[in-house]
């Protein structure tokens, strides 16, 4: 099967031919319909030799959708044709954290050599995809996988960065979303179906201010050295009640806290290198600052619902196997206007 790796510290991913995936014990082998493309990816490939924490080569691809080709022995609930997603951040299934879903915050993972796929694990850009275990996909009922793939991660990523601060986005309340992208112009929606808070939008890309725009923010503002006062005077002077910053970039963490209101949260998400100092008199009294990871399994399925409900769609430019370099680098180059989508069986 034609696949996409990253194989060389410092190279472009490149399109090779593999050997066919077959299913053990318990696991599943997905014919893939769409994978995502993510900033994420390009995080990894910017790591240094002495940092890199996975082996090479490396199939990329966190986000994957596809139907049911075989089934290995002992799997149930499942039938070949079955269209499914991948819930992504996979664990050991018997941890504390795991017994609840919490498959992103598994405490067993690292040591038992368990991975994501495309983090670790042979990813979703690839004509086949082996999942572990049949808890670790969900159906897709009806969604189309193409437009549905980027919600295993960015859908599932806000929707739990954003359910955390819920009980502080009342009426009259401010959300502020840094980074209109991938995962910023889904938060977006989610904080409009999800709040009675007003959204306002940043980015530095005109083109994604008007995305913004397009999917529910109520003022989109430009991401520089003024925006943290435009959210205060937007705001007479309270500032954000919750602040999701999804670029996590030095200026945009600073910008976060300069925009947070007193009890507010800023949530950091992006994974650019960012920090937010926290201490008396550093930050507005009370302000709650996390850095969460993807999401839990009853999450996702939450976010599936809400798509199939038809009040969270992703915009979506979709590419052939040949062209899954390019989504790379047209995505290194800021060119990506919501998320990239490659197909690789057509």
């Amino acid at each position: 099967m034609r696949a996409l790796q990253y194989r060389t510290i410092g190279s472009a991913p490149e399109l090779v031919t593999v050997p066919d995936p077959e299913p053990g014990p318990g696991q599943v082998l997905l014919k893939v319909s769409a994978a995502g493309v993510c900033h994420s990816d390009i995080a990894v490939m910017s790591w240094p030799e002495s940092e890199f924490p996975y082996r090479l080569p490396l199939t990329l691809g966190h986000e994957g959708a596809g139907t049911v080709a075989a089934l290995g022995d002992g799997v149930t609930g499942l039938a070949v044709d079955d269209s499914v997603a991948v819930y992504g951040p996979w664990g050991c299934g018997m941890c504390p954290p795991c017994a609840t879903g919490k498959e992103n915050y598994c405490l067993r993972a690292a040591a038992l050599g368990i991975f994501p796929p495309g983090l670790g694990a042979p990813g979703a850009i690839a004509e086949y995809l082996l999942v572990d275990a049949a808890r670790h996909l969900e159906p897709l009922d009806g969604l189309d996988p193409v437009r549905t793939v980027p919600l295993t991660d960015a859908g599932l990523t806000p929707y739990h960065a954003i359910k955390r601060s819920l009980p502080k986005l009342v009426p009259g309340s401010t959300a502020v979303v840094i980074g209109a992208g991938g995962l910023g112009h889904v938060a977006i929606q989610l904080l409009r179906v999800m709040s009675p808070a007003r959204v306002i939008a940043m980015d530095v890309s005109a083109d994604k201010l008007e995305l913004a725009r397009s999917v529910g923010a109520h003022e989109a503002v430009a991401s520089d050295e003024r925006a943290a006062d435009r959210v205060r005077e937007l705001t007479d002077g309270r500032g954000a009640t919750a602040v999701f910053d999804f670029v996590g970039a030095t200026t945009t963490t600073a910008t976060a806290a300069a925009c947070v209101a007193m009890e507010g949260d800023v949530t950091i998400v992006g994974i650019a290198g960012g920090t937010v100092a926290v201490g008396f008199g550093v930050l507005p009294f009370e302000v709650s600052v996390t850095a969460p990871y993807w999401g839990s399994r009853g999450e996702l399925r939450e976010v599936l619902d809400l798509a199939r409900a038809g009040a969270v769609e992703v915009h979506v430019e979709t590419f052939a196997m040949d062209e899954a370099p390019l989504a790379y680098q047209r995505l290194h180059e800021g060119k990506i206007t919501g998320r990239a989508v490659i197909l690789p069986n057509g």
